[in-house]
């Protein structure tokens, strides 16, 4: 048993339970995905113009993300962004207390979640927990393990309108470790994909679906869906060095970017319908997809030719 300290004075009892999960491989694609064009747009605020990434959309067109590289002196910081994205409003959204603040998800109920820092160190060893907000509440999310890193690392990516949240943490040796957690009653679940040291869980849906990634048997870093139901589906790109799911929306378009060398790309996928790459033409080779909601509006950032890293958004 371990105990979370919210933020608002209450104590939250943990429970934990583990999943052992099978892998099974993705059927191979009957044809591509139906092919889609995107208008790209750079959203990038004001208050710092040379790093930015959003993390998450929600059914509301709202949109959640951080400015700040992370480096000593350039600290993250959390905001949500609302339309009209022509001229783009930002509210900072930052845990009580913290030096650093990245916003990784929302639901449709105004949730939020994410990681924070109470320092930004010049040697980087900062150590990271989770957190979920609610009705203007921060609540602090530590996976209840004495196996912990040091510097400790836990974070919350994703979460549903259900109240079911997805994230992981680092164990001793830097494994990670994905989890769900419940907040409405926070139970902690584990989720455990056989014969992988390393599971990261980046995204759920509203039918209880987690996608994420892991390293299988040969050491590789590939892409997984877990249904509801217990089955688990792995993917990755063909050709790719490395394949990471970061979000899926309800309909089951699943996100995220695959790497080929020294290039990155964005991509959507689906089972049977294979991969779709998506790149912003101002980042081609440097896109990463980490968000989409129902409509099927992505969110993601890209570095671009002067080394900037900017937010994206990209609508059908």
């Amino acid at each position: 048993m371990r105990v979370i300290t919210a933020r608002v004075g209450a104590a939250l009892a943990a429970s934990t339970v583990a999943i052992g999960i099978a892998v099974v491989p993705a059927a191979a694609a009957t044809a591509n995905s139906p092919l889609v064009t995107y208008s790209f747009k750079k959203l990038d605020n004001a208050k710092d113009r040379s790093f930015n990434q959003l993390l998450g959309i929600n059914n509301h067109n709202k949109i959640v993300g951080y400015f700040g590289s992370g480096a000593h002196g350039h600290p993250n910081k959390g905001y949500q962004l609302s339309r009209p994205f022509g001229h783009a409003i930002y509210h900072a959204e930052n845990f009580p207390g913290s030096a650093q603040t990245q916003v990784a998800g929302l639901n449709d109920n105004a949730v939020t979640v994410g990681l924070f820092s109470r320092t930004n160190k010049s040697s980087l060893l900062n150590s990271f927990a989770g957190f979920y907000q609610q009705n203007g509440k921060f609540h602090r999310v530590v996976f209840p393990t004495g196996n912990n890193s040091n510097p400790s690392f836990n974070e919350l990516l994703g979460i549903n309108n259900t109240g079911l949240a997805v994230g992981d943490f680092a164990d001793s040796l830097g494994n990670m470790h994905g989890f769900l957690l419940n907040i409405n009653t926070h139970r902690f679940t584990r989720i455990n994909i056989k014969n992988s040291p390393n599971v990261t869980a980046t995204g759920i849906n509203a039918g209880g679906t987690v996608v994420g990634f892991f390293s299988n048997a040969s050491g590789k870093i590939v892409g997984f869906l877990h249904r509801s139901s217990g089955q688990v589906v792995t993917f990755s790109k063909a050709g790719a060095d490395m394949t990471q799911a970061f979000g899926i929306n309800k309909g089951g378009l699943v996100v995220g970017a695959y790497t080929i060398g020294n290039n990155t790309f964005g991509f959507t996928w689906s089972p049977g319908q294979g991969f779709r790459k998506v790149n912003d033409p101002n980042g081609n080779g440097s896109t990463v997809i980490t968000g989409v909601n129902s409509a099927g509006d992505l969110v993601g950032f890209y570095t671009d030719s002067r080394g900037i890293t900017n937010g994206m958004l990209a609508v059908p």
